[in-house]
């Protein structure tokens, strides 16, 4: 669930660092955007069994650390069974992104088993995430005010940053007061529930974005989430007070999903560099705003699965399924010259990015 206060934005006069190129150039590098396209026309298909060996085992290892956490008898053990929770549990939530990109028969009944081991049991249905993230790659959107994944963070005051992580830790709490409570209450007051769908209905970061209300085959599906999520909620809820669930194993379960959400938001504070400042930008301009990690960085593997470390690369071609993207930036950087955009986008690792965007923000706060 998103934040409602809106975060005061202070744009800095700093020239970009050092090393890096401008995010806002005049005009498109038309020769990198023809050859994202022609070189990764044969990559564009979806392969099923990756999908569901790498969700599946994923949410498999996940649950069976949070199993682990809750039955340890020692306390080290409790927490390295809760960390291999988190890390699978993350991975498999990530597959969230792949949903709102793949199409709909790419890989059969995919949305559905996943909503049902990883949407539902940690209250992040897909419904949170389609419809919101499409409108982030709208090219008339990204950056702007009417974009719901987009905050200018780098020219925001400092105390944006740890904020902006400090509320991942509560989210999972706010899911739970989403569905179990905002939700049927919502039944019987039509502005209640106008309010939960334009404001706690999608997992955005801009605080003055406003979802409408779903219309068609979408509704529907919605609706069937939010009631099995209702549900869930409830029933979690309802099973702590009769003692029927520990308190102990509910705060663990609670720890791990904080976790996972903080492990995300980590990854999305280091997922653009977020230095525009609400203008409308061209299609190269949104690749080097966002960010590369690719080998030989290893990390990223933990903080950026299922593709997202090629972040950038993933704007230039959000079609491409997360297993492709690997194949698809070494064809690139083959291929393209030395000089080209593309290069600029590839970075080195996390602690960069963030003294990066900590240096934005105290630079921003001094002007």
């Amino acid at each position: 669930m998103s934040g409602s206060s809106t975060l005061e934005l202070q744009r800095s006069s700093d020239a970009p660092v050092s090393g890096s190129s401008s995010c806002t150039p005049a005009s498109d590098d038309k020769a990198m955007l023809k050859a994202a396209a022609d070189l990764t026309r044969d990559l564009n298909v979806a392969k099923p069994s990756i999908y569901w060996a790498d969700m599946l085992g994923s949410a498999a290892i996940g649950y069976a650390g949070l199993l682990a956490a809750i039955f340890a008898t020692s306390t080290p053990v409790a927490i390295v069974a809760g960390v291999m929770a988190v890390i699978a549990l993350y991975r498999a939530g990530s597959f969230i992104h792949e949903l709102t990109h793949i199409k709909p028969n790419a890989v059969p009944g995919f949305r559905l088993v996943w909503n049902l081991i990883v949407g539902i049991p940690l209250l992040v249905p897909s419904f949170m995430y389609e419809g919101v993230h499409n409108q982030h790659h709208a090219k008339r959107y990204y950056g702007t005010v009417n974009d719901p994944e987009y905050l200018p963070l780098a020219l925001m005051k400092p105390w944006t940053l740890p904020v902006f992580l400090i509320a991942a830790l509560l989210a999972p709490v706010g899911m739970l007061i989403r569905f179990g409570i905002l939700a049927p209450l919502s039944l019987l007051s039509p502005k209640l529930r106008d309010a939960v769908v334009a404001k706690y209905s999608g997992l955005q970061i801009n605080p003055k974005f406003r979802r409408p209300q779903p219309e068609g085959a979408f509704r529907r599906q919605w609706l069937a989430l939010e009631v099995a999520c209702s549900i869930w909620a409830v029933g979690l809820l309802a099973m702590v007070a009769a003692g029927v669930i520990s308190v102990r194993d509910f705060l663990i379960f609670l720890g791990v999903a904080s976790g996972v959400m903080f492990l995300n938001q980590v990854r999305t504070l280091v997922a653009h560099l977020w230095e525009n400042d609400g203008e409308p930008m061209t299609v190269t301009a949104q690749f080097l705003d966002s960010v590369n990690v690719p080998p030989p960085a290893t990390l990223p593997i933990v903080w950026a699965p299922v593709g997202l470390r090629y972040h950038a690369l993933h704007h230039l071609l959000p079609g491409l399924p997360y297993h492709a993207l690997g194949e698809a930036h070494r064809r690139l950087c083959k291929t393209l010259k030395h000089d080209s955009s593309y290069h600029d986008s590839s970075h080195r690792g996390l602690s960069g990015l963030v003294g990066r965007l900590a240096a934005s923000s105290w630079s921003a706060r001094a002007h």
